[in-house]
């Protein structure tokens, strides 16, 4: 039985791990945030290099865990990416694959924890919370990845400390729990259930060696928890995926599929040929060597990642297919809406969401030509076989004007200063949008309304209103361009159109009353009329803004007028 004094021993050596393990896990999240920020736009290029050769997608895979060391921000970037209909599921398992590679990084630098090294470290932890104190960004990220790089180690070595694992009376107890647990499949679960509370595989294998470098744990009951610990990295995934579309759901399923057809591989070869691994690992790095213990078991967790992931990549198609298989398409259409190319678990990549964010507009937009299209046919025609698509397009406009709104505004939380001017603009061209298809729904219901009415313009009215329609066509043509391809050189030209507009507006209402006056024109088309040229009018100027947007947020004319007085080119 224990004694008061040590049960109180015991517990301050407990809540001393706990403490190791939080600060190795703080140090990990600052060092991974801080790389994330500092390689954003180098993340962005390897993604872009996105293909369908697997080879390239497992070196993405590899390349982006190294540089924010972390699998599981991989695995939520790629679910959220496949969410948005940026990849598919054939690029996106190769990926998942490479991740598991690149997070071998983490494990490999706990093993070369020494004296010497860690003196290091502790400096650079206190040279990286000296530099978040000053006003440059980038300075600040350098000091963030400093520091956390450091806390890592700190958090080590708190683990490692004699009051912590190196205590007499937790060695005890956790070599009285190593003996009593000695059952492989009992052991790889400890790892999944360790790893899936404490969200990060990498801090789970930091854990595990240090406990093989104290001592504590024996080598081939580590190699056990090292399996499960890269199956309860998982979990991370599949809460990612709660809520995502189906192919989303399905990534998540080929993540943990993939996970668990290597951790039973291992588990059986381990089991099986325990004896002979534990010899090949001690005698690859023999007990002379200090920093040996640690490294077997961060050695092993190399060779488990890379061999899976080596047997699991000619198998992607397969994968594929079995998750298709479990998870399949519903047949009957879903009740809510959702964005095209944007997804909330982009917001981990704001250089990459911002791009998203283009697209869906540029979507948007589509919409709206198509809109505008049809609802001029449809008041000239005053058919009503347009009324449907436009009403359905519509809705979509509304529903990607609210979503795309909110979305920007959790971006602008996380997005660089620099982009602060494009998600300005983005706020502005979404509300001039959503606008120009509201006109777009009216015109078409004055054609449908005055057919149903059996009125009908005089041809001289009609011919005002289809030079009037034609001229915001041209308007819509020039501002389409320059906001989905950057070009401004016909800015001025859609400035004369939106003068020739507001000038028509003026002439063809004086022409209108004065038909009014003399009889020409029945006061029941009044209305129609009047409507329609001031909804043309106002999309007009809706369009100025949107195309005006490339050189000014506000889609301001004097943004333009400025760059060219002072003789710049855009």
């Amino acid at each position: 039985m224990l004694t008061s004094a040590q049960i109180m021993e015991l517990i301050q050596s407990l809540i001393w791990l706990l403490a190791g393990v939080g600060v190795f896990i703080v140090g990990m999240n600052f060092m991974s945030d801080a790389l994330e920020r500092s390689a954003g736009n180098g993340m962005k290029r390897m993604l872009g290099k996105i293909s369908n050769n697997r080879f390239s997608g497992l070196g993405v895979g590899v390349g982006v865990t190294a540089i924010i060391q972390s699998s599981s921000a991989t695995s939520v970037m790629v679910i959220g990416l496949v969410n948005a209909g940026v990849m598919t599921l054939l690029q996106a398992t190769p990926i998942l694959l490479g991740a598991k590679i690149g997070t071998t990084v983490t494990g490999l630098l706990v093993a070369l924890k020494n004296d010497y090294f860690n003196m290091v470290m502790y400096l650079l932890a206190f040279a990286g919370v000296m530099m978040g104190f000053t006003k440059k960004e980038k300075v600040r990220i350098m000091g963030s990845l400093c520091g956390g790089l450091g806390l890592i180690f700190v958090g080590l070595e708190i683990m490692s400390s004699e009051q912590a694992f190196r205590n007499p009376l937790v060695m005890d107890m956790f070599k009285s729990i190593s003996a009593s647990v000695d059952f492989p499949i009992l052991l790889v679960i400890i790892g999944v259930i360790f790893t899936a509370l404490i969200q990060s595989s990498s801090a789970a294998t930091g854990v595990i060696i240090t406990m093989v470098g104290t001592g504590v744990l024996p080598l081939g009951q580590a190699l056990f928890l090292v399996i499960g610990a890269n199956v309860g990295t998982c979990v991370t995934a599949l809460l990612a995926a709660v809520g995502g579309v189906t192919n989303a759901k399905r990534v998540a399923l080929i993540h943990l599929t993939f996970n668990a057809v290597g951790a039973v591989i291992f588990t059986t070869l381990v089991w099986v040929f325990q004896d002979r691994a534990v010899a090949f690992l001690e005698g690859v790095f023999p007990a002379s060597d200090p920093m040996s213990l640690q490294m077997r078991v961060s050695v092993f967790h190399v060779i488990f990642n890379v061999t899976n992931a080596c047997i699991m990549l000619p198998f992607v198609k397969q994968l594929v297919a079995f998750s298709q298989a479990v998870i399949r398409d519903k047949k009957t259409a879903e009740d809510t809406r959702t964005l095209k190319y944007v997804d909330d678990r982009l917001l981990t990549m704001p250089a990459v969401a911002l791009g998203q964010v283009k697209s869906e507009m540029d979507y948007m937009l589509e919409l709206v030509e198509e809109n505008i299209t049809k609802s001029f046919a449809a008041l000239e025609t005053g058919s009503a076989e347009y009324s449907a698509a436009i009403a359905e397009n519509e809705a979509v406009i509304d529903f990607t004007n609210g979503a795309l709104t909110k979305f920007l505004i959790k971006l602008s939380a996380v997005a660089d200063a620099g982009d602060e001017r494009v998600i300005g603009t983005y706020f502005h061209v979404l509300n001039d949008l959503e606008r120009i298809g509201d006109h777009a729904e009216n015109f078409c219901e004055i054609g449908t309304e005055m057919k149903e009415k059996e009125l009908s313009f005089s041809e001289t009215a009609k011919d005002e209103i289809s030079r009037m329609s034609r001229t915001v066509l041209s308007m819509l043509e020039i501002a389409k361009d320059a906001f989905e391809n950057g070009v401004t050189d016909r800015l001025p030209r859609l400035s004369a159109l939106e003068d020739e507009v507001d000038e028509l507006k003026k002439t063809l209402t004086a022409a209108h009353f004065a038909r009014l006056v003399d009889g020409s024109c029945s006061a029941d088309h009044s209305p129609y009329y009047s409507s329609t040229v001031a909804g043309l009018e106002r999309v007009a100027d809706h369009l100025v803004n949107v195309g005006y947007s490339v050189v000014d947020p506000t889609g301001s004319q004097k943004g333009y007028e400025a760059v060219i007085a002072a003789g710049k080119t855009l």
